[in-house]
């Protein structure tokens, strides 16, 4: 089946053929794009899928499995087998189609020449008209140079295709974002940065994804003040922001405040760099802030600190701020004492042990968020007395994962025409998703709603947009009511288009796991 982009503006629904109704003032004339996905439930959300596994961890070989990990680990293997036999029969996950009606040759006057002719001068005269004359308004790129595909690690731009698609399905799902996968053959910073600023005039804004850490932070930050449309770095900002989220009420389970906690941040990659960014920006005690990295407890008398400063500046200026107690060591020092344990570091269950958990503060919160294994598994944190544990994975309670964030994220930049996406906007998120949870009630088994929880999508959206507003970057300034309402029409698009494309029979159904599946080749 598949899920289509909106036709224009919020409005419009569809028919019961491949044509879709536009609303007549529909700005919008240019091509909508079809992405494949499998059966849906009652939920609006896909069947027989596993949630995405993303975040700023560098991979490592992990230990051989034994026992459940053993069983999780077929699990996984099953899985990618699967969705191989998937890709080939549907021949990837998106495809381009007109949104626009053409009854006849006639109407591609309209469409294209000569009728065209006048939409470019429109915009040669004014270029913001490409948000209200195209489909700028609510297209967005996915570049990568495949550097760190998920846990794999370096797989090259063809590797991360599949990957970019899958993207731009949840982006098209969860955020009524229509996104177009770019994986680019270029490696240097200086070269993804000039790729990026050459296309982003057919863009309302820029997902980098999958690129390695410490590039990754310089080519945001650049691209970030070249560009006049907002860029986000997923691995970094998604990954924290639904780090912070679930933190926050991990807190209030636990009874404990942001100002006051002692924090360890295991793995400094792009996302828990971010994360130190955000919590300090909360108002974390930099001086109770310590980060571990392969080397240790960064800290300002590191015998690499002054290589650090050339090579990776953004670790090197935490290691100047953070840790003020001194500390040194590895992870068993840096843990001793501390309320909080946040890993996005080595997918190994035995990164993490027991005994590092029991030396912490009493109730400790512990999140392991690395994939597809995490660092150490919840039932063993549980045991070793953690009172709050989160993974990165959708079959454990408490899943900590950026797909919750990154659509709705983009939902509300655009709607709002945001220039940029600053922190602030970053935290609206993470508060908004955090909001969302307790209303629905906290438990130690539920920090986060799930992707099921749909509902929370158009309010993270609304937020952001709100927050755009406030900080001054919204071409677009609507009440929160109309952001809102704007945030639900266009999600809930997704899921309509779903079903009509079923009950036209335009979506093959998912065969059967085996030699079946691989019977339609592109």
């Amino acid at each position: 089946m598949y899920l289509s982009t909106p036709v224009g503006g919020i409005s419009g629904t569809p028919t019961g053929d491949v044509g879709i109704r536009q609303s007549p003032n529909s700005p919008n004339v240019s091509a909508k794009v079809l992405i494949k996905a499998p059966s849906v439930n009652d939920f609006g959300m896909a069947e027989s899928v596993p949630a995405p596994v993303e975040g700023g961890r560098e991979p490592r070989r992990r230990s051989r499995p034994r026992g459940a990990s053993a069983r999780r680990e077929s699990e996984t293997d099953e899985l990618g087998r699967r969705a191989v036999e998937l890709s080939r029969f549907y021949g990837g996950k998106i495809e381009t189609v007109p949104k626009v009606p053409v009854r006849s040759l006639r109407d591609f006057a309209l469409w294209y020449t000569p009728g065209v002719a006048e939409v470019s001068r429109a915009i040669h005269a004014d270029p913001e008209l490409s948000f209200d004359l195209t489909g700028r308004w609510n297209t967005i790129a996915i570049v990568t140079d495949g550097s760190r595909v998920l846990g794999l690690g370096d797989m090259g731009p063809e590797a991360a295709l599949p990957v970019m698609e899958g993207k731009a399905l949840l982006f098209r799902w969860l955020g009524g974002v229509d996104a177009v996968p770019l994986p680019i053959h270029a490696t240097a910073p200086d070269a993804i940065i000039d790729t990026v600023e050459r296309i982003a005039p057919a863009f309302g804004a820029i997902n980098l994804e999958d690129i390695a850490s410490p590039k990754c932070f310089g080519i945001l930050e650049e691209l970030q003040k070249r560009l006049p449309i907002p860029v986000w770095h997923d691995d970094q900002l998604g990954t924290a922001a639904a780090t912070i989220a679930g933190l926050l009420n991990a807190l209030t389970l636990t009874h404990r405040s942001v100002k006051e906690i002692r924090t360890v941040l295991l793995g400094a990659g792009a996302a828990n760099i971010a994360t130190a960014r955000l919590l300090l920006a909360l108002g974390h005690d930099p001086h109770r802030l310590a980060l571990v990295d392969s080397s240790g407890i960064l800290h300002a008398e590191r015998a690499d600190v002054d290589e650090l400063s050339v090579r990776n500046p953004w670790k090197y200026r935490l290691a100047l701020r953070t840790n003020g107690a001194g500390r040194t060591g590895d992870l068993a020092s840096a843990v001793a004492g501390a309320d909080v344990l946040l890993a996005a570091s080595t997918p190994d269950p035995n990164t993490i042990t027991p005994a590092h958990v029991r030396s912490m503060a009493r109730g400790p919160i512990v999140f392991a968020l690395a994939n597809p294994v995490p660092e150490i598994w919840p039932d063993i944190a549980r045991a070793a007395g953690a009172a709050v544990v989160a993974t990165g994975r959708s079959d454990f309670p408490n899943q900590v994962n950026n797909s919750l964030v990154f659509p709705a994220v983009f939902r509300g930049v655009l709607d709002a025409r945001a220039r940029s996406i600053p922190d602030e906007i970053v935290l609206a998120a993470a508060r908004q998703l955090a909001h969302h949870a307790a209303d629905l009630g906290l438990s130690s088994d539920h920090l986060l709603p799930t992707m099921e929880e749909i509902e929370v999508f158009p309010h993270v959206a609304a937020a952001v947009a709100d927050a755009a507003v406030r900080e001054g970057i919204a071409r677009r300034r609507l009440s929160h009511d109309e952001f809102l309402h704007r945030a639900e029409t266009q999600m809930g698009r997704s899921r309509q288009l779903v079903r009509a494309l079923q009950r036209a029979h335009l979506t093959p159904p998912m065969p059967r796991g085996g030699p079946s599946a691989r019977r339609r080749s592109p």
